[in-house]
């Protein structure tokens, strides 16, 4: 669920030359002349590019669209745009009970049964979701293909409940991008490299890039990531989608292969701020498999109804500028965003720096390494019969075993590491969690928030996107995933801007369970701006 630890150092200035800045739907891309002989043969107009549940669903409601012509023509546009035409790799595995499942809520809804807002709606998971069925989860390495899980996570069962088609699994960055410190992302042994939607040799962040690019594309309605620190809210970003990481304890983390207990949450990946309200309508929740749902008393909020043109009037937003700073067009971007919030009747802080960015990146990979190989053991010993490695050190011997399929590119230092440790009653462990705990709460954000009575911290959401380097590995520009991610707090990303083609992301970042804040603040800022553009899969900006 993680980006890996490439992502630190933020604040270095990037080289990268900006071009085509726009904020909004008005301005048209610099580029725009030269899309159409710089992309791969084109796939067919798609009829729901863009479609919303709430659109989906009332036509469905009409007798207009059923949920298995719906659900065919996402197949259609898979096999179109995936696995063929640009060829995108974002879907690791389609479902092959999706039609009967369509076919299923189509005759509930004809018999007058609803099971929830979800009803027929097409969903694509991260295959790192356990899923009950005859799908693989694997977390795209192939030391788990073999025989599914028993049962589904949490997560995919609240989808089910809500009428969701599971429509298939995503690829993603292998181990949730927690295996070396040289990873690409996208890439997983199972499942190649998953492009860009946007420009297909750029890169589209990990861990949920598979999820990011399929969204983006239309592959689906919704989809679902999960994140350790920055999984959502980077492949949201930059691939011009909605990603909301929502507080640890929101949503199950059950049946989802983990890196961190206190860190690791799913949440929706979605085009319009909408569409993840629904969603994380569907799949929060207390959960007797997972304490962190059960420790306190979970928020009964409506958040579709916290979705108001007028939310940001009156609303106190702290800039980050120590989470700016790493590129022109992303400062002039994320200027022009503050001008749109401040003219929507935002009340604007400016600079109102979170204290204590980056003091804790050493602590937080202390913590990850202790607690991934101690939840990704109990993960494995959970799944049973149903997986051939059931430790740390087994998945090791076997990537080593494998090495040409499974690390041409990089190696597995960081599994290495944490097989290294010891278990969660080490003092360091405990030291370097109430290290991050103090630094990201109660000397970070909650400081912060009480100090100036925020209802959010903004910054940039990314940089723009890299060319994909299986040699070098990612090469990040600026983000602010960290600041949410080690205190467990909710982010929101949500399309600010476009500069040389790649989309940008302007991050909400809240204090815990605060997501119907966010959620409509964020949704207000879209209805202001309308950033988000249709991918045209363009090749190459060279």
């Amino acid at each position: 669920m993680s980006d890996g630890f490439s992502r630190r150092g933020f604040l270095a200035t990037s080289s990268v030359a900006a071009a085509g800045l726009a904020v909004g739907a008005s301005a048209a891309p610099a580029e725009a002349s030269s899309v159409v002989e710089n992309a791969p043969d084109q796939p067919k107009p798609f009829a729901f590019d863009e479609a919303t549940v709430g659109e989906l669903t009332a036509r469905m409601q009409r007798g207009s669209l059923t949920s298995r012509a719906l659900t065919a023509a996402y197949l259609e546009r898979i096999a179109a745009v995936d696995r063929a035409g640009p060829t995108l790799r974002s879907v690791i595995e389609v479902n092959p009970d999706a039609l009967r499942i369509a076919e299923e809520r189509d005759a509930e809804r004809r018999a007058g049964t609803i099971r929830g807002v979800l009803h027929g709606i097409p969903v694509l998971v991260k295959d790192n979701l356990d899923t009950g069925d005859r799908m693989q989860t694997t977390a795209g390495s192939r030391a788990l293909v073999g025989t599914p899980a028993s049962a589904d996570s949490t997560v995919v069962a609240k989808l089910r409940a809500a009428g969701a088609v599971l429509l298939g699994k995503t690829n993603l960055s292998e181990w949730a991008n927690f295996r070396s410190t040289r990873s690409t992302s996208g890439w997983s042994g199972r499942g190649g490299q998953t492009k860009h939607p946007y420009v297909l040799d750029r890169n589209p962040c990990g861990s949920s890039s598979g999820t990011g690019t399929a969204i983006a594309a239309n592959l689906a309605t919704v989809g679902i990531g999960t994140e350790t620190d920055g999984s959502i809210i980077c492949p949201s970003s930059i691939c011009g989608l909605v990603g909301l990481k929502p507080t640890v304890g929101l949503v199950s983390r059950a049946g989802i292969v983990p890196i961190s207990v206190s860190q690791d949450t799913a949440g929706p990946m979605t085009r319009t701020v909408t569409d993840a309200a629904l969603v994380l309508s569907v799949i929060r929740g207390r959960d007797e498999r997972d304490a962190a749902t059960v420790q306190q008393t979970l928020p009964t909020d409506d958040y579709v109804k916290a979705l108001r043109p007028t939310a940001l009037e009156g609303a106190r937003l702290g800039v980050s500028r120590n989470m700016a700073g790493f590129h022109p067009a992303v400062d002039a971007a994320f200027n022009a965003a503050i001008a749109v919030l401040r003219a929507a009747g935002a009340v604007i802080i400016d600079p109102c720096n979170v204290p204590t960015v980056g003091k804790y990146d050493a602590a937080e990979l202390e913590v990850l390494l202790y607690e991934f190989k101690d939840g990704l053991n109990a993960y494995l010993a959970s799944r049973g019969d149903t997986v051939k490695y059931r430790t740390l050190e087994a998945l090791m011997a076997y990537n080593t075993e494998h090495a040409a399929e499974e690390m041409p590119w990089f190696a597995q230092e960081l599994f290495e590491q944490a097989h290294a440790k010891g278990t969660l009653s080490d003092a360091a462990y405990q030291e370097a969690l109430q290290t991050c705990r103090r630094l990201s709460r109660d000397e970070g954000l909650d400081a912060l928030f009480a100090q100036h009575q925020l209802s959010a911290v903004i910054a940039p959401s990314n940089g723009p996107s890299w060319t994909t380097d299986w040699v070098n590995g990612d090469r990040y520009s600026g983000g602010n995933s960290s600041v949410a991610a080690v205190a467990g707090y909710p982010s929101l990303t949500v399309p600010m801007a476009y500069t040389a083609g790649l989309p940008l992301g302007l991050s909400f970042i809240g204090t815990a369970y605060t997501e119907s804040t966010l959620l409509g603040l964020g949704y207000a800022f879209e209805q202001k701006t309308k950033a988000r553009r249709v991918p045209t899969f363009v090749r190459s900006l060279s």
